[in-house]
């Protein structure tokens, strides 16, 4: 486990509590870009790893992305960047919700992308209200202004274009602050985790109520899932074949290899024929 130092030098309490509790005996102090590469490659102090995972700002991304290029280096979790929000609000949701969801994504850093589509224009000038109201006493209000000066509201006519707008942005976080959040389920095809209900912030998947928070962002979700225990492991195929088995075969491989032009594919097994046939004989 690699964590940044603090200002003195130390780690962490919080972090070193939890990778006690997972079992975790090596822990570097050693952050960013720099602790993808001591990974990716290893040093005097640091082993090299098959596989990173983490996400990290832009620049973890991109040595992430640099190493898992390299043949020398190691394989990545996935692309996973600056987070991500998006709230699908209708006329009736709380506007003060909507907009502490939208600055919890915001306070993360000063390239979170927070936002808002909803089919009421009310709506969106309440919670547009309640953020100036809610920032001045925010500590990370100088991080959200930042972050706010490229957020987005988008207006849609209804809730089928608001999930239509973001299936294609593909969101690591989609809230729907809608009334019957679950039966629009169904129609949600791209997103790193979905928050349904009133009563279901985004705040509450980063600490306790999923798996884990580990989610593609950059519109990834249209390709990738959460991270999983599948990620930590690998799978290989086994085959083996009969005297039958082979015979059944041929036909099917032969056709196939030659189709290709892979006449040496398709020799490899019917050798194995000739050579039953000889024995049969």
């Amino acid at each position: 486990l690699c964590t940044p130092p603090r200002p003195d030098g130390t780690a962490d309490p919080a972090v070193l509590t939890a990778a006690r509790e997972c079992g975790v005996d090596r822990i570097y102090k050693l952050g960013g870009a720099q602790a993808v590469a001591a990974m990716a490659y290893g040093t005097e102090s640091v082993p090299q790893v098959d596989k990173i995972f983490g996400p990290g700002n832009a620049w973890v991304t991109a040595a992430k992305t640099e190493v898992a290029a390299d043949p020398a280096g190691a394989a990545l979790d996935m692309p996973a960047g600056p987070s991500e929000v998006l709230v699908i609000a209708d006329a009736a949701a709380d506007p003060r919700a909507v907009a502490l969801d939208l600055l919890s994504q915001a306070e993360h850093g000063v390239d979170s992308q927070v936002i808002l589509v909803t089919t009421s224009e009310a709506l969106a000038d309440a919670a547009d209200d309640e953020i100036a109201a809610a920032l001045p006493d925010l500590p990370r209000r100088a991080i959200m202004e930042q972050s706010l000066a490229h957020a987005r509201t988008v207006l849609v006519d209804d809730l089928e274009e608001a999930l239509a707008v973001s299936n294609a942005y593909a969101p690591e976080h989609l809230i729907m602050q809608v009334d019957n959040a679950r039966q629009w389920l169904d129609q949600i095809a791209n997103a790193g985790s979905i928050f349904l209900g009133a009563y279901t912030p985004e705040a509450v998947g980063d600490y306790c109520s999923g798996t884990n928070h580990v989610l593609p962002t950059y519109g990834y979700a249209r390709a990738y899932s959460g991270l999983s225990v599948t990620d930590f492991q690998k799978r290989m195929s086994v085959q083996e074949l009969t005297a039958d088995g082979v015979r059944n075969l041929q036909p099917t491989v032969s056709t196939l290899a030659r189709l290709e032009g892979l006449d040496a594919h398709a020799r490899a097994v019917e050798v194995r024929i000739e050579r039953l046939d000889e024995q049969d004989a």
